[in-house]
């Protein structure tokens, strides 16, 4: 019985050392190949929009060959990668990681700036406007990561070529925020809480004074001093709307066109 046992457990160990030879005869053709070779095949991956079959190149290329430029290269190229594949976790870690480890690369301007647009184009963020979802349950917080990207791309980089497509998207940002807030307070002012919906209005206006959502916001501290009857500020508000916006479409048709105009919401 015992010798039995013994060929049955040897016999089970030749299998299992034959199955792992049987896993490792697939051989890894990428084994010899130069920094350049790598580079350049995960750069073909990436021009023909494989950016799955780009990344672990790019990744074999920077463990094999962790020095010299090519490693940086890849470093960066896996953020766009990651970028181009929606896979927005692994592109910020990866700019993160790079704008860390080489603050002082020559391209580390490109690096701020493609974590702009990483969080730029998060569709859980503030941008698709068209979407059913109430626009009080989205989260800012990638809209202002975005901005701050872009922001120390502009001050720390004014002359890269990255900065006047930054300052664009900065001022679509401002406003992305400011209507939000206006959102929120409009969501408030539905509600009948007319104190948080003057509160967030007024953020609006103090936060981002050169943004178009302000006529909205000042529109809105207007209506909601009035339900609190406070008369006063409503005044002062109004007096502010009306010297900034004579033209402003919320005056216009008088107080059941406002009205009717607010019901759409």
């Amino acid at each position: 019985m015992r010798k039995n046992f013994i060929k049955l457990a040897g016999l089970a160990l030749v299998l299992a050392m034959s199955g792992c030879g049987l896993l490792n005869d697939k051989i890894d053709e990428t084994k010899t190949w130069s920094a350049a070779k790598l580079y350049s095949e995960a750069r073909d991956e990436m021009d023909n929009g494989n950016w799955e079959r780009a990344v672990p190149l790019f990744e074999r290329l920077e463990s094999r060959y962790p020095f010299g430029n090519y490693a940086l290269q890849a470093q960066m190229e896996v953020a766009y990668a990651h970028y181009r594949a929606a896979d927005q976790p692994q592109a910020l870690a990866a700019a993160e990681r790079f704008i860390k480890l080489h603050p002082n690369h020559p391209n580390v301007d490109y690096m701020y700036y493609l974590r702009g647009l990483i969080n730029f184009n998060d569709r859980s963020g503030l941008f698709d406007f068209i979407s059913q979802q109430d626009m009080t349950e989205r989260d800012p917080k990638a809209t202002r990561e975005a901005f701050d990207s872009f922001k120390l791309l502009v001050e720390r980089f004014p002359n890269s070529a990255y900065t006047p497509d930054a300052i664009a998207r900065l001022k679509y940002l401002v406003n992305a925020m400011a209507q939000y807030e206006v959102h929120v307070a409009n969501y408030y002012f539905r509600r009948g809480a007319y104190v948080a919906a003057a509160n967030r209005a007024q953020l609006a206006v103090k936060e981002y004074r050169d943004a178009p959502a302000v006529e909205e916001a000042l529109f809105l501290m207007v209506r909601s001093y009035d339900a609190l009857g406070m008369n006063d500020l409503r005044d002062d508000a109004n007096r502010v709307f009306k010297t900034n916006y004579p033209d402003s479409v919320f005056l216009r048709g008088g107080r059941e066109k406002r009205d009717a105009w607010w019901k759409l919401w």
